[in-house]
């Protein structure tokens, strides 16, 4: 039903433009981004601008789109039309992208922009045509903390914003010191999140299956969401208890409904990144199926430089607003810890058009 409300949409672009962004990040590494303006005539008179951002992580891909551009995206469209012409593209056309799931991402950042237009043209916002309410959104900070690991990002954190809540990435380095040490500088339930990276495969973020770490984080963190553990020979018996498996959550293998109903068991919790699903259509449907069976949602980012943040943001606040959402504004991903963090929840503006710009929340 909330797709069907999208689908029909009127949607007219008459110019696509892009532009390349690039911003150092707090996990060590230069983010690169495309963020897409489709533009079309306005509801009266003159012009307005959708836009949304391609996520992929290939800096290389960008240069080749910059280079060659998308195919022709101009007409008349309902949305849902629009949407079954972008199955049809091929959105990587000066070759192929270096991981499928790349084409989730761009597609993703084409369609947001899109329904950002759409919505404009009609001239109401996304909440107003799902009927749903946008409400203030729960967020966590999500940080490594480095090699070797130390608390000493959370200490600033923490100092900045004392009730913020974390999602961390454990690494084979951990023990018991570092534990006890995140135990002491925040609280160990103030870490709502662990995401063991366990689902990876030929990314710089792969982490390996490790029973012992598995075990330390489970035992030593009671209350947190256990993410995308890698199920192994060695592994596999520490995710046999009901209650156990009642915290795992799944990340890296969501693209789709398939992928939910493909897991070893009927998840609890899932981290629901809006670009993996590439069309609306597939992220509405995958939302709609797990609220009917009572699987806890919470949203994830891919750390976004423009718009494509407050869009997820958006979405978490129409549909899963208190979940432990890793949508934090940009200025935690900053690689320096800024003065003046915003705190959580953040709260939507009120008379918004459109798919961005929910949020005020300053994003420099």
């Amino acid at each position: 039903m909330d797709y069907e409300r999208i689908a029909d949409l009127s949607l007219t672009i008459e110019t696509v433009t892009s532009e390349r962004r690039e911003r150092e990040t707090s996990s060590d590494f230069t983010r690169v981004t495309t963020e897409f303006a489709l533009s079309g005539p306005g509801p009266e008179t003159g012009t307005v601008t959708g836009r949304g951002e391609d996520v992929t992580y290939e800096t290389a891909d960008h240069d080749r789109l910059a280079e060659t551009g998308l195919p022709d995206l101009t007409g008349e469209y309902r949305f849902g039309s629009f949407s079954a012409r972008l199955s049809e593209l091929d959105l990587f056309p000066g070759g192929a992208p270096d991981r499928e799931v790349f084409r989730n991402y761009r597609r993703w950042g084409i369609e947001s922009a899109a329904l950002d237009l759409a919505l404009r043209q009609a001239e109401t916002d996304v909440a107003s045509v799902l009927e749903r309410s946008l409400e203030p959104v729960r967020f966590v900070a999500s940080t490594r903390l480095g090699e070797p690991p130390t608390t000493d990002r959370l200490e600033v954190l923490h100092e900045q914003v004392p009730d913020l809540a974390f999602k961390l990435d454990p690494t084979p380095e951990w023990d018991a010191d570092l534990v006890a040490a995140i135990d002491e500088t925040v609280g160990t339930d103030a870490v709502r999140i662990l995401d063991l990276k366990g689902q990876y495969e030929g990314t710089e973020v792969d982490v390996p299956a490790d029973p012992e770490l598995y075990d330390l984080v489970l035992e030593a963190f009671p209350d947190a969401v256990i993410e995308d553990p890698a199920l192994t020979d060695e592994t596999r018996s520490l995710f046999e208890d009901p209650d156990v498996r009642s915290r795992v959550s799944w990340d890296a293998p969501i693209h789709g409904l398939e992928d939910v109903e493909a897991l070893p068991w009927e998840p609890d919790w899932l981290n629901v990144k809006p670009s993996r699903f590439g069309s609306l259509e597939s992220l509405l449907e995958t939302i709609a199926y797990c609220n009917e069976r009572g699987i806890q949602l919470y949203g994830g980012g891919q750390f976004e430089l423009g718009v494509g943040r407050g869009q997820i943001q958006t979405l978490a606040s129409l549909f899963y607003p208190d979940g432990p959402n890793d949508v934090a504004p940009r200025a935690y991903n900053d690689p320096a810890v800024g003065d003046g963090l915003p705190a959580s929840p953040l709260e939507p503006v009120a008379d918004t058009v459109g798919f961005s710009g929910v949020f005020g929340v300053s994003e420099t």
